[in-house]
């Protein structure tokens, strides 16, 4: 009765810190389905794992849902900074990386589905959504921001339509931050570290004051450049500066309502990394141009660059009802602004080579800028409660989004002699007054609504628990194309000018779900489920063709499972299914006057046929000893994507018939994690150390080669993968240490990339430049003082 009492008190603060129900039968029923001794719940055997994936707080073994959870200590292990750290693959089937060498957005991708081409364009979204407490980040923009006090991150798998909507055909990433308390507690956590690093945080509960209780949370974290350049004033590369408050009040007016308000503001300033010459091409090199094939320290020329700044904030109000002792009502209302510039000149060496061999007059060191403004309001409504043999969950969204952009390129440098050895800086005067090469706007509205229930039948002594969800959403876009190539588009009547963007679809995505109890300690599982990625619009295409939704259609099954008496857990699942409608990018010319011309352009077509994707991905984690946790995950994912042919012509006016191959972007096939945790309590303190490993075998970064005239033709230049990739990442802490007072006092030593192993992460290819490419982040480590009161 012990381990049972516990497990409901686990599932009911869980619930009062998320503002999400629990009801008695439901608290019940999770230790029905996931039980453990007295000696367990003491501290001998497994925690439970509470997730949220079902809108209500359950037993991880008990959600029939491929899901991996990372929580608080997790991340402070990996001294986690950002969503970016998460990028080294510690989560199975999750990949996080930038874009290019911009760490002003990150690219996030689960089982292989999320981005194919550019998502950061206004009018373009992700397959995979990110939700802080319950709100959709609308953009990829403003997610390396400032996290506060986290208290788990759920990586959600496969298809989400039912429950969480649009863009979640790859699945779905829910953080959860810590709530207020309404008693007085603080931590302060401060360290230093190579690079300059520093980071500090503040997390301070107040007393409830007339049934109000407040949190406020400070953070900054900072990083010198690990790549200096050499030209005096400017900044170097991959260093950042991240800071932020939050503040949240929850106020209890009555038993059974709350209103949970919170605030948050973040300040996040990142300089691109550094685009590496690898090997050479055909063209000739300038005398600058070297070859830098191993991690460089300082950049082969200086060239200007300052930090691409981050502002994003947002207010978020959850009130919630418990009309009855079964049934709650919850109603999540937000509004987000995000500002985002962008100064990419990492590809700092472009335009060092040529196929002449005189430089003189030669620009090179091509410099990206791009400005985001965005703004977003969502309003979602959510009714959840339970029957003595039915669980339900419904509502409804309202979705708007706001988003503009900009963006110009231009070359810094120029050489002054034949053989590339000296150069000057070009004055382009300020970066305000340059002329615009593309423009958009778009304003997006969704509107939504589902329900889902889960039914136990009256038989076979209630093992067999069956879900059923539905949701229908409506999209729509408007917007328009104000500058494409530094021009005014020109449309298919030849006309300049802006072009309207005025599309909508309607989708109806159904999940189907069959979970048995095999024992108390095994539970199976087969889904169904659907999902799919908004259409829109390329705001690199002249023309602003828009494109149909990607779907994704997927079966899965699983097993969850516990032994050796709660020692051991070990979660597989294995999924196939239908990928279609794929957005495809291509290149095409840029025409004017009728006439095309060599430059470019980039249109998306959702590419004819039927792609798939399957995989398998288990974790295991085992007590063998008191205070030794030893855990493992494996995740194997396969994306076909069919041949599509290219349906614009070159530049003398043929169109191609060829099928060309189309890649899945960041995907490894086969990644891999481990890790160690140690436990031992000493006189007057508890000695704990933290070891992990993660392996991935290298992915692609591009969909298409960059030269494929048939199939092994022998002039066809192929997509690169990126290197495969082992990181190392440790921590020791002496922790339990006795203050003054109640306050505890833990130090610790941390290290990133351990064995300072080095990677390329992002790799490109050119038969006249030759191969170029980012190097992942160098060994980082420091030290950490953290006080509880």
């Amino acid at each position: 009765m012990i381990a049972l009492s516990l497990r409901r008190q686990l599932l009911a603060a869980t619930a009062l810190a998320l503002g999400l129900p629990c009801f008695p039968a439901l608290a019940a029923e999770a230790d029905a389905a996931a039980p453990a001794d007295a000696d367990a719940e003491a501290g001998a055997g497994l925690n439970d794992i509470v997730v949220t994936a079902q809108k209500r707080p359950e037993s991880l073994q008990t959600t029939p849902i491929s899901i991996s959870v990372m929580d608080d200590k997790g991340l402070q292990d990996r001294h986690v900074v950002s969503l970016l750290d998460l990028g080294d693959g510690s989560i199975p089937g999750l990949k996080i990386a930038p874009f290019y060498a911009r760490n002003s957005a990150l690219i996030v991708n689960i089982r292989g589905v999320g981005v194919l081409s550019d998502g950061n364009q206004p009018a373009r979204d992700q397959g995979a959504g990110v939700y802080v407490d319950g709100v959709y980040m609308g953009r990829a923009q403003g997610l390396g921001t400032a996290m506060f006090d986290v208290q788990s991150i759920e990586v959600l798998k496969g298809p989400q339509g039912t429950l969480f909507g649009r863009n979640t055909e790859g699945g779905a990433v829910s953080i959860t931050t810590k709530k207020p308390t309404g008693e007085f507690h603080m931590n302060t956590i401060a360290g230093v570290g190579n690079y300059g690093s520093y980071k500090g945080e503040v997390h301070l509960d107040l007393p409830s004051w007339n049934n109000i209780a407040v949190k406020l949370d400070g953070v900054v974290a900072h990083r010198d450049a690990f790549v200096k350049n050499p030209l005096d004033g400017a900044d170097g590369f991959n260093a950042y500066d991240r800071r932020g408050v939050h503040a949240e009040a929850l106020w209890t007016a009555a038993p059974n309502f709350t209103a949970d308000y919170s605030y948050d503001y973040s300040y996040d300033s990142t300089t691109s990394q550094y685009l590496q010459l690898i090997s050479t091409g055909t063209n000739i090199q300038s005398v600058l141009g070297t070859v830098q094939s191993e991690r460089a320290k300082t950049a082969n020329v200086g060239v200007p660059q300052q930090p691409s700044i981050g502002k994003v904030q947002g207010h978020r109000l959850t009130l919630s009802w418990d009309v009855a002792s079964d049934l709650t009502i919850k109603s999540i209302s937000s509004y987000r602004t995000l500002t985002q510039s962008q100064y990419d000149n990492g590809s700092a060496a472009n335009g060092m080579s040529n196929a002449s061999g005189n430089f003189t007059g030669v620009s090179f060191s091509r410099d990206s800028l791009a400005h985001t403004k965005q703004n977003q309001q969502s309003q979602e409504l959510q009714i959840i409660g339970q029957l003595p043999r039915l669980k339900f969950a419904g509502g409804a969204l309202y979705y708007r989004e706001h988003a503009g952009d900009d963006a110009q390129a231009f070359y810094t440098n120029k050489f002054t002699n034949a053989s590339g050895s000296t150069y000057t800086l070009i004055d382009t005067g300020p970066y305000d007054a340059i002329a615009r090469d593309r423009a958009s706007k778009v304003t997006t509205q969704s509107v939504g609504a589902f329900g889902q229930a889960t039914y136990d039948p009256p038989i076979l002594n209630d093992i067999l628990h069956l879900t059923g969800g539905l949701r229908w959403t409506r999209d729509a876009k408007h917007g328009e194309l104000d500058i494409v190539n530094g021009a005014l588009p020109v449309n298919r009547d030849g006309v300049s000018g802006a072009i309207h963007l005025d599309e909508a679809w309607s989708r109806v995505d159904p999940m189907v779900n069959l979970m048995v109890d095999v024992t108390d300690d095994i539970h199976v599982y087969a889904k169904w489920s659907t999902g799919y990625k908004s259409g829109g619009a390329n705001s690199r295409a002249q023309e602003y063709d828009s494109f149909n939704p990607e779907t994704v259609s997927m079966f899965e099954i699983g097993a969850k499972t516990e032994f050796f008496d709660n020692h051991a857990r070990f979660n597989i699942a294995a999924y196939a299914g239908d990928y279609k409608d794929i957005q495809v990018d291509f290149s095409r010319p840029y025409e004017s006057g009728g006439v095309r011309t060599t430059r470019t352009t980039t249109s998306t077509i959702n590419a004819p046929g039927k792609g798939g994707l399957h995989g398998i991905e288990a974790e295991l984690t085992v007590l063998p000893l008191t205070g030794l946790t030893l855990s493992g995950s494996f995740a194997y994912q396969y994306v076909h994507i069919p041949a599509t042919v290219n349906p614009y012509p070159n530049a003398s006016g043929v169109t191609s018939t060829l099928a060309v191959p189309i890649y899945a972007t960041y995907t490894p096939k086969y990644t891999a994690s481990g890790s160690i945790d140690y436990e031992l309590p000493l006189n007057g303190m508890t000695l704990r150390a933290h070891l992990d490993g993660n392996y991935d075998s290298g992915y692609y970064v591009a969909s298409v080669d960059p030269v494929y005239t048939g199939a092994n033709a022998a002039g066809n230049i192929y997509n690169p993968k990126t290197d495969a990739a082992f990181i190392v990442n440790g921590n020791l802490a002496l922790a339990d240490i006795a203050l003054r007072g109640d306050a505890m006092l833990t130090v610790s030593v941390w290290s990133r990339n351990l064995l300072n192993e080095q990677h390329l992460f992002y790799k490109s290819v050119s038969a006249t430049s030759g191969v170029s490419g980012l190097f992942n982040e160098p060994r980082t480590f420091g030290v950490q003082g953290q006080v509880k009161f």
